[in-house]
């Protein structure tokens, strides 16, 4: 898989306005590229800081077609755009990564195939298309299990937890007749994810394990180096880059997994596209998430990965945001604000990565 890198001053068109976009357009424009972000917000976080914007429907396809003309390759920061659309895209311009990607990644059930086929290991799961299906499915998962929309569901979004007392016609009714998964729950330690590049030649390089707190279904805490051993680490590199290689990726992925706790991996999700838990790679690593990103879907060598510093990363959610004074106060604190005009709950304002020497041995 061959390709001509982009030359500095080409045009990276990214779908998507939000946080991410935002991060990958800084990044671009220290390499030298102008980034067009298309995307239905006006004054997004993304378009405060790129050369040009189109504020847009994402299936508003004479918009699309008038965007792809004004750039030299094409991604995403939001993997849930229409069929149709990236076909449009496709046929003007380099999209990186390609539909199959993002049709994977679009529907929880196809991801939970995926990983399966390929012999990654999941969390024991069903697809429920009825409450008839439910019952089947949770007599042979058990409780308590987590009902989910297959689509568009994120951040605790579009799920029903099943505990002990749950009335299964009342939580099916709750999914509005949506095709769903079951997922059966994990007693796991806890959760790591990793976010690996693979380039137009095929080269992969992974960022190391990141361990991962959530709070209310939204991340809180992310932490490295993560407190497991270095065989779990590696293995749960391995499933990262192999997911990567099936897909045949162009771009970035980011695999969110279990450790349970007898110490085995469990695949839980994908995006193809940075991610909040690797945001601490913007002040402890050599090459950041979002400069790798950019190298990849520009046809560039892939950076070094290296973490030269130990991070926690804290998510600024909803009024945490007001504290900005009082984080700038603190010399191993670094801030990054989204740009975004008004503090909503549950809403990502920007993170905070405090940083220390990196621990050896």
């Amino acid at each position: 898989m061959a390709g001509t890198p982009l030359p500095p001053g080409s045009t990276v068109g990214i779908i998507g306005s939000g946080q991410l976009g935002r991060m990958a357009a800084l990044a671009a424009a220290r390499l030298g590229y102008r980034v067009h972000v298309y995307g239905p917000e006006p004054d997004s976080p993304t378009e405060q800081v790129a050369a040009a914007a189109t504020v847009a429907a994402y299936t508003d396809l004479a918009a699309l077609e008038a965007f792809a003309r004004a750039v030299d390759v094409v991604t995403f920061e939001f993997e849930n755009i229409p069929a149709d659309s990236v076909r449009l895209l496709t046929g003007l311009v380099p999209v990186r990564p390609g539909w199959r990607v993002l049709d994977v990644a679009q529907d929880r059930i196809s991801e939970k195939r995926f990983f399966n086929e390929i012999g990654i290991e999941t969390a024991p799961w069903a697809e429920i298309n009825s409450a008839d299906d439910l019952r089947q499915a949770v007599a042979r998962i058990g409780r308590p299990a987590v009902l989910k929309t297959t689509r568009l569901g994120y951040d605790g979004k579009g799920q029903t937890k099943i505990g002990p007392d749950t009335d299964l016609d009342r939580a099916w009714a709750a999914m509005a007749g949506a095709t769903s998964v079951l997922e059966g729950f994990i007693d796991f330690a806890g959760e790591v994810s990793v976010i690996v590049a693979r380039g137009l030649d095929g080269k992969t390089q992974a960022f190391e394990p990141a361990w991962n707190v959530h709070t209310n279904h939204i991340l809180d805490t992310t932490t490295v180096p993560a407190p497991i051993d270095d065989s779990l680490a590696q293995g749960a590199i391995e499933v990262a880059r192999k997911a990567a290689e099936a897909l045949d990726l162009v771009g970035l992925l980011a695999v969110e997994m279990f450790v349970t706790k007898d110490g085995h991996i469990l695949a839980n999700e994908m995006a193809p596209r940075p991610h909040n838990s690797g945001h601490w790679t913007i002040d402890a690593c050599v090459t950041d998430q979002f400069e790798q990103f950019i190298r990849a879907v520009c046809g560039l060598p892939l950076g070094d990965p290296i973490r030269h510093s130990d991070a926690v990363m804290k998510n600024l959610i909803g009024d945490d945001v007001n504290d900005w004074l009082a984080i700038l106060s603190d010399p191993d604190a670094k801030l990054h604000l989204y740009g975004k005009a008004e503090a909503r709950l549950g809403r990502k304002m920007g993170h905070v990565t405090r940083i220390a020497p990196r621990r050896f041995g």
